[in-house]
């Protein structure tokens, strides 16, 4: 009766193939859309933690100022004065767990090449810095300790600001002008891409701390210092005793808040998850809506094969069909345009992602488990959308329903 009934069903959405394909839209593009929204959700979730990810695992990143409170107005970076060299230093000697510090200064300065010139960020730190950091060098090499004890006027290029000021030439040896002083390029980054605020990562050119301090910016503070500790389960830990012992060296009261501010990065990973999360599952929930679309067109079109085929019920009863084998056939049919419009759906969908990925440069990433839930609940739609029109058809007096015209 399982298979005779399903053949019922197939012959029946072949001989109104319009009909049925107009019955199935609905669930097509419901299944379809959830597939391609969880896709995108997911991708920006993917997208997001890889950009921060990139800025460094178990990564503590302290600035100065305190951090920003209602009604206060932050000042910019590097306006405040309040770390210094010796600050990085206690960090590294005093707090446990502590795998590297790496303080640094960056400002925004014209670098010339011949007659080529471009605008971008002068990163002052420290060799540490392309460990923390998790850069790597395409070409050349990184600054070394005795650049820094020297002040050396050298400069590591990222890929972005090589190819402006370079294009076919060999960066390597060549001199450049930051400002006005003359650098000697000394190495080149592999290419890093966009963080998830859409800077550019590679738009920057490194040079030893002190170089950057004493012979471009005229200062001795600092406008970062970047802590990577040993595991992630000592951040929190390092997190507090890195507040505790700069309030301790800024002498700072009780009564009085911190001068600097401390991001834990683990922490605003988890933020972003959470936050990146709640978006995929709304923009899955706002096009699941449409699944439900579909389940009224189920039931409207059931419905009407329901009248259509009033005499054929009677029949059907008059030769000893029972309610429960009414039932079973007219829920086998509205089953199978959803499973059919579910199967439909999930081609959409896939193709819908692989298309945006491709063509709109979008990360997606397709989940089976949105698909196998786009499915199951098309599948549920069908079922619960094609009780009433089942029941309705079971129900039926067989001898009404043979006199009906």
């Amino acid at each position: 009766m399982l298979w005779e009934s399903i053949l019922i069903a197939l012959e029946g959405l072949r001989a109104n193939k319009l009909r049925a394909v107009l019955t199935m839209l609905g669930i097509i593009i419901g299944v379809g859309a959830v597939i391609t929204m969880v896709s995108l959700g997911l991708g920006m979730q993917k997208k997001v933690q890889s950009s921060i990810a990139s800025l460094g695992s178990n990564l503590l990143v302290i600035m100065p100022g305190a951090a920003q409170s209602p009604g206060t107005v932050r000042m910019a970076s590097g306006s405040n004065i309040t770390l210094t060299n010796q600050d990085a230093k206690a960090i590294a000697r005093e707090i446990g767990g502590v795998k590297y510090v790496v303080p640094g200064v960056s400002d925004s300065y014209q670098v010339v090449f011949g007659n080529q010139n471009w605008k971008t960020k002068i990163q002052g730190t420290t060799p540490e810095f392309l460990t923390v950091r998790d850069y790597k060098i395409a070409a050349g090499r990184f600054g070394s300790a005795s650049d820094e004890d020297t002040r050396a006027r050298v400069a590591v290029l990222g890929q972005t600001v090589a190819a402006n000021l370079f294009n076919n030439v060999n960066p390597i040896g060549q001199t450049i002008r930051i400002g006005k002083a003359p650098f000697r390029v000394i190495g080149v980054l592999a290419a890093k891409g966009q963080s998830s605020m859409g800077q550019d990562q590679d738009d920057m050119v490194i040079v030893p701390l002190t170089t950057a301090q004493e012979r471009l910016l005229g200062i001795t503070y600092l406008h970062t210092i970047s802590v990577q500790v040993e595991n992630d389960k000592l951040i929190d830990k390092a997190q507090t005793a890195v507040t505790a012992l700069l309030r301790t060296r800024h002498r700072l009261p009780a009564n009085v808040e911190d001068d600097f501010s401390v991001r834990n990065m683990t922490a605003l990973m988890s933020t972003m998850q959470e936050t990146t999360g709640n978006i995929t599952a709304f923009l899955g929930g706002i096009a699941a809506i449409s699944l439900v679309v579909g389940g009224i067109g189920i039931m409207n079109i059931m419905l009407v094969s329901v009248t259509e085929r009033t005499r054929e019920i009677g029949i059907r009863k008059a030769l000893g069909a029972t309610y429960a084998h009414i039932l079973g056939q007219f829920l086998i049919e509205a089953i199978v345009i959803s499973v059919t419009g579910g199967l439909a759906g999930i081609v959409l969908g896939v193709g819908s992602a692989e298309v945006i990925s491709r063509f709109a440069g979008w990360t997606t990433v397709i989940s089976s488990y949105a698909i196998l839930a786009a499915f199951g609940v098309s599948v549920s739609v069908g079922l619960f959308f094609g009780l009433y029109p089942a029941r309705r058809a079971a129900l039926l007096d067989p001898i009404e329903a043979l006199r009906y015209e």
